[in-house]
């Protein structure tokens, strides 16, 4: 497709549907990613399929761009889809971490430290936003890392499925936890000096 028609068509699809309403194609992208979370624990505890669960959360956590490229792609950002899109993949993210914890598949040393830091940061955006936070995008190296860990415990389910090549898939999946799990501390600690920042600018929009 042409290039003027490409942007003929993106004008026109933002015009039907404007990125102030709730119903627009990457929150319902969002939606359907939420939808597969019943399918996964399903899959995990309802059939015992591990490589299957596996190879769902894997999918979604590949997958996980999409929304985003769609709302800039057809100018379909909202507010409501800037919260919700990374609400959803959190939520996706630590009810997998518990799952697959319960299902034995992960250290649980491994476990805590990724479920106290991303419920410490959440926390911490939430209350802050309480208090006036202006809220900000997340950096390019917490979307790094979330890439890295969406592919680590994934394949710690693989591997724990006992198939073949599971000590490879294990060796593979070390490769994405250890830096992914350094990281995510990094950028947890980056975020506090962010949040005070936009805290006092926050309180000051609204004084002023």
């Amino acid at each position: 497709m042409p290039r003027i028609q490409r942007r003929a068509f993106g004008d026109l699809y933002a015009r039907v549907m404007p990125s102030d309403r709730l119903l627009t194609v990457p929150n319902l992208i969002t939606l359907v990613r939420l939808f597969c979370l019943p399918v996964f624990l399903w899959l995990l505890f309802g059939v015992e399929d591990k490589a299957g669960a596996a190879w769902l959360l894997g999918g979604l956590g590949a997958t996980d761009w999409v929304d985003g490229w769609v709302a800039r792609k057809f100018n379909q950002q909202s507010n409501f889809g800037a919260i919700f899109d990374p609400s959803v993949d959190r939520g996706l993210f630590i009810v997998a971490v518990l799952a697959i914890v319960i299902d034995n598949s992960m250290p649980m040393w491994l476990a805590v430290a990724i479920l106290f830091r991303e419920i410490a940061v959440a926390l911490a955006m939430a209350i802050a936003t309480a208090f006036g936070m202006q809220r900000f995008a997340v950096s390019i190296w917490g979307k790094r890392y979330t890439f890295l860990m969406m592919f680590a415990v994934p394949l710690m389910l693989l591997a724990a499925d006992d198939g073949r090549g599971a000590q490879l898939v294990l060796v593979g999946a070390w490769v994405f936890a250890v830096p992914g799990l350094i990281m995510s501390y990094t950028t947890a600690f980056g975020y506090i000096p962010k949040i005070r920042q936009n805290l006092h600018s926050g309180r000051a929009l609204r004084r002023g």
